[in-house]
């Protein structure tokens, strides 16, 4: 019999790492502590006042297999890509790229006067749209629904259904739930995330309990720290003298065999393979 309550499975301390021409980020997923959690495959954190940290950007890159969930709080990353699709997010907005089959795309911070702040997310996708057409959902800010409660508990709705209210990301295979949660200080939140998903919370400000009501003991998480979260039950979470900020992220399993390369992911080392040779032929983008 289950928990009523989804337990804390793991916190994450996230990593340093240097990624693209020489962007700074803060990793929790892909790391030699915590590789994937089906279908997530990697989730970074970039933040920084210092535009050296960010300004080299991530110049014109492949991608295979996936989708990138890229969601700006603060700042803004010029973007463009291989099927003609050029422009900018910023602070709210989201960006959801199907890769598909294949796509090359950049991206390019710029500078900011306050401090750049985003995530980048990467979901698996199923052997059957490995190799789909790519695609993109640009979603500004104005259209992501903010529900501010009266307990003074205010949530972005980026995917899935809070209160009778849908978040404007649709049609994904992974079936995501993706929130934007903040709790002022003695405040809580829960939420009846779907029996079986993977789940997990990213505290990046503030500070919160989280395992609430579990049959295991409460934790206390600082930011920036991520909380893996068991499969079953409701989430909860509640402030403590101060406020606290996650994301609440969500999804379907695969449960499939992840092969991968750099920015390729496949289910097989031959389907690896394929892709550096069309990479390398000139065959490798997908229209």
């Amino acid at each position: 019999m289950s928990n009523q309550y989804r337990e804390v499975l793991k916190i994450i301390k996230p990593q340093p790492v240097i990624e693209g021409a020489g962007v700074r980020l803060k990793r929790s997923i892909a790391t030699a502590t915590l590789d994937h959690l089906d279908p997530f495959l990697l989730f970074d954190h970039f933040g920084s006042r210092n535009p050296d940290d960010y300004l080299k950007g991530f110049p014109m890159h492949p991608h295979r297999g996936i989708e990138t969930v890229t969601y700006m709080i603060e700042g803004e990353v010029d973007h463009k890509d291989s099927m003609g699709n050029a422009g900018s997010i910023s602070g709210g907005d989201v960006q959801w790229m199907t890769s598909g089959g294949g796509i090359m795309h950049e991206e390019m911070p710029q500078p900011c006067q306050r401090e750049m702040v985003g995530f980048q997310l990467w979901v698996n996708l199923p052997a059957s749209l490995k190799m789909t057409r790519p695609r993109y959902q640009n979603i500004a800010s104005n259209r992501i629904p903010e529900i501010n409660r009266e307990d003074g508990v205010k949530i972005r709705v980026i995917s899935g259904e809070v209160d009778g209210i849908r978040g404007p990301v649709t049609d994904i295979f992974a079936d995501p739930t993706y929130l934007d949660v903040s709790i002022p200080a003695r405040g809580s939140f829960s939420y009846p995330l779907e029996p079986g998903h993977t789940a997990f919370a990213y505290v990046f400000e503030g500070e919160g309990v989280f395992g609430v009501g579990s049959r295991l003991k409460d934790e206390w998480v600082t930011h920036p720290r991520l909380v893996v979260l068991g499969d079953t039950g409701f989430f909860e979470a509640r402030g403590t003298e101060t406020y606290t900020r996650f994301l609440l992220i969500a999804g379907k399993p695969l449960k499939e065999p992840i092969a991968r390369y750099g920015p390729f992911v496949m289910n097989t080392q031959a389907e690896i393979q394929q892709a550096l040779k069309d990479l390398k032929n000139g065959t490798f983008v997908q229209n």
